[in-house]
């Protein structure tokens, strides 16, 4: 907003350099019909007079900015601009006096002062008509001016507002996976104490990993994958061989950027509602291909539909067709089909592509890194040595 204003000051008082050219399209005619002028000597003296002129409109722009319409009393924006208008007029009128009389040195032109001089109202009077035609230019450019910032403004607001929406539902996630985590922890720990041990490291791991992110709003989608690895992770420290999953993710697909932790809360449902309520377990398959210019994303998992229903509050699905609305609006699809044996959820999005150098360092470096701590902290934990 501040560049914009300093821009709109630097454009105040500057004209275009043709400004002078409708001037003397009025000036010379009137000169040579209204006075005492031939067409010629119209020319001649009209054209340098009209060029003079500028200064007119470089003074009304100043004028307009500092009496705008609506900031101050409308009769003192009326006399101010007379008063200038009469003002500005004049000194034209008194400029062109001494410059006919310095043409009257020219052999051609002997004369031309006399002739001029009971014509000179004619060049005040167009002063008067070009200083209004100069203040309805200006009020009307500092009025657009006015909305374009107006505009920018909203926009600058609606961004911030979308963005704010966005960390709202992302700072969901967590708490919301946390939660469950830790009844799923709470359970263990009276079945099996090593296991509730594991699965804490690795909620560790996972919840270390998505703070590593800091403020991204978007994430490769193979960095997705890496913290899907991990949640997996977690839940078959539960379910054990219950649990399976199936990727099939594209090339292509990897190298696309989404939300940060877009996936997670669909496969936690996966997880939540559909194979904890089943005696033997299932699959949770995960799909993504780009066609068209477009990331196509499934999550389909097993479910038993005789099976007990268990109580939902929706973040899951709710939360992830929210994040899509906030950052794609109406370019991304969400939709969500349960039938006898299946649950599926289908996602379609603009495909945007993170940069193949910086996607590749990624994918080699930082997956290594948290595989082997966590493996050392898991071994750790099973011997019962200090980490």
């Amino acid at each position: 907003m501040t560049n914009s204003a300093d821009r709109q000051k630097s454009k105040t008082g500057s004209v275009n350099k043709y400004t002078w050219i409708p001037v003397a399209l009025v000036l010379i005619p009137a000169l040579a019909t209204l006075g005492n002028l031939s067409w010629t000597t119209s020319i001649l003296l009209g054209a340098p007079l009209a060029m003079i002129s500028l200064f007119i409109p470089i003074d009304a722009a100043y004028i307009c900015r500092f009496a705008p319409l609506g900031k101050a009393q409308m009769w003192r924006i009326i006399l101010t601009h007379l008063a200038a208008a009469q003002v500005l007029s004049l000194l034209w009128m008194l400029v062109a006096g001494p410059f006919s009389r310095a043409l009257a040195y020219i052999p051609q032109l002997h004369g031309i002062d006399k002739q001029f001089a009971p014509d000179r109202w004619i060049v005040y009077l167009t002063g008067c008509l070009f200083y209004v035609f100069s203040v309805a230019y200006h009020y009307v450019a500092m009025a657009q001016d006015a909305a374009r910032a107006v505009e920018m403004q909203v926009m600058q607001t609606s961004v911030l507002a979308r963005d704010a929406e966005l960390r709202a539902l992302r700072a969901q996630i967590n708490p919301h996976f946390l939660f469950n985590s830790l009844n799923s922890i709470s359970a263990l720990t009276s079945i099996d104490g090593a296991r509730a041990r594991e699965m804490c490291l690795l909620l560790a791991d996972f919840l270390r990993l998505t703070l590593g992110m800091g403020e991204k709003t978007v994430i490769p989608f193979s960095e997705e994958l890496d913290l899907l690895e991990k949640f997996m992770a977690i839940e078959k420290v539960r379910f054990g061989a219950r649990l399976c999953m199936e990727e099939k993710i594209d090339d292509q697909a990897k190298r696309c950027i989404i939300p940060a932790l877009l996936l997670q809360p669909l496969l936690e449902n996966a997880v939540s509602h559909g194979i904890a309520s089943m005696e033997d377990g299932g699959m949770i398959r995960l799909e993504a291909s780009v066609r068209d210019g477009r990331l196509a994303i499934l999550v389909e998992n097993d479910r038993d539909e005789e099976a007990p229903e268990r109580k939902r509050n929706g973040v899951g699905l709710k939360n992830v067709r929210s994040r899509l609305e906030a950052r794609y609006g109406k370019e991304a699809t969400f939709r969500a089909d349960a039938d006898e044996d299946k649950f599926r959820v289908t996602m379609s999005l603009p495909a945007e592509f993170a940069s193949e150098e910086s996607t590749a360092t990624e994918s080699a470096s930082a997956p290594a890194v948290r595989a082997e701590t966590a493996k050392a902290e898991i071994a750790a934990a099973k011997s019962g040595e200090p980490k």
